[in-house]
């Protein structure tokens, strides 16, 4: 593993504030809140459809603390949403970033060799006003600035608050820890570079095939963050090896590159993780031979061993202390997306010491899946 600095903030010529949204193309934006709400926690926020005078699609937005999800579904036949929905199934298209400044943002990324996905265009309402504009990332990702200094509304204009009944508790997700992309053979390194000149991001990690590797599947990562460390994008491409890789998985059924998992903090992964659990949540089985070394390897933690290994909470460490982190099955009827649940107690990496057990774990739901 290979630490890099970050880039000092006095060179971070695009100041991000933080992840603004996340947005999801979906099949059923209805049935798909249903599931974020009953399932992981997430409270309704604001609602657009056909009600607010949107034609072509229909969005619901939710939040718990600092994570926002956009579900959106087309509502008419044609069009780039069933497309992207045809050709990817349900992924993410927008990873959508807090900014001072949506038309500066854009300016600085474009002249760096962003490719535009639209310039920057003021919405408003009764509310305020919000600016947005767009560039292409990987695959179909998009980052969408946002600027909502002078928005007071419930979310964006063109919505309206959403306040349902049915408002299932929390679970304790606090904010996105990182957003992992997939991208294609040999495509790693153009990314980070992207990132790097285009974005200003520093590369803080950098893990090889010898890092990440089991008996069958390999694959390489590098890790980009902005200069205020709030924004992380892990950059994963596949490596050789003896069978499919769990990236070859990803892009063979999302049809290129894309977002593979969302990490979400929480400051109680027992907590979190058993509610998630009691809703349906399904995650990856870990061995319980993990656990007969795991203190040997990590040192001393707070937490007691027994509620870690009865959730399969994996463990690591490095010198800024220790995380704990677990990863879900696909929620998707593709294998493609997935969360990670991750609680750092100081640690600022990214359990690199979890790998191999994470990897014959994703191996053994891709051999039940007959892609391995």
């Amino acid at each position: 593993m290979k630490l890099e600095k970050i880039i000092p903030e006095a060179k971070d010529f695009l100041p991000l504030l933080g992840t603004d949204y996340v947005e999801i193309i979906v099949g059923n934006a209805k049935q798909a809140a249903y599931y974020y709400m009953s399932a992981w926690g997430f409270q309704p926020l604001a609602y657009k459809g056909l009600e607010t005078g949107s034609k072509d699609s229909v969005s619901y937005a939710l939040r718990q603390d600092k994570i926002t999800l956009v579900l959106t579904s087309p509502l008419e036949h044609g069009g780039d949403y069933n497309r992207h929905l045809n050709e990817h199934g349900d992924g993410v298209k927008n990873v959508a970033l807090w900014v001072e400044d949506a038309t500066k943002s854009w300016e600085e990324t474009t002249k760096r060799g962003a490719k535009s996905a639209f310039e920057p265009k003021v919405l408003e309402d009764e509310n305020g006003r919000v600016v947005i504009s767009g560039i292409h990332t990987y695959g179909e990702t998009i980052h969408i600035f946002v600027e909502r200094k002078d928005y007071g509304g419930a979310f964006m204009p063109g919505y309206r608050a959403w306040n349902p009944d049915y408002k299932p508790a929390p679970v304790g997700l606090k904010y996105i820890d990182h957003m992992v992309g997939n991208v294609d053979w040999g495509e790693m390194n153009t990314w980070c570079k992207f990132y790097a000149e285009v974005m200003g991001f520093a590369q803080i990690i950098s893990f090889d095939d010898k890092d990440i590797s089991t008996e069958y599947t390999a694959l390489m990562s590098k890790v980009m963050s902005n200069g205020n460390g709030r924004i992380k994008f892990p950059i994963n491409e596949p490596a050789e090896g003896r069978k499919k890789s769990q990236i070859e998985e990803y892009i063979d059924y999302y049809k290129g590159a894309g977002v593979q998992h969302i990490a979400v903090a929480t400051d109680n992964i027992i907590q979190t993780v058993t509610e998630l659990k009691a809703r349906g949540v399904d995650f990856l089985y870990v061995p319980e031979n993990y656990y007969d070394d795991v203190l040997d390897r990590v040192g001393e933690i707070d937490e007691d061993l027994a509620p870690l290994k009865e959730l399969g909470i994996l463990i690591d460490r490095d010198d800024e202390g220790y995380l704990l982190q677990l990863f879900t099955k696909p929620v998707l009827d593709r294998p493609t997306m997935f969360f990670e649940i991750i609680q750092r107690k100081g640690a600022q990496s990214f359990g690199k010491g979890n790998f191999k057990a994470l990897f014959e774990a994703i191996e053994r739901e891709q051999e039940s899946r007959g892609t391995l």
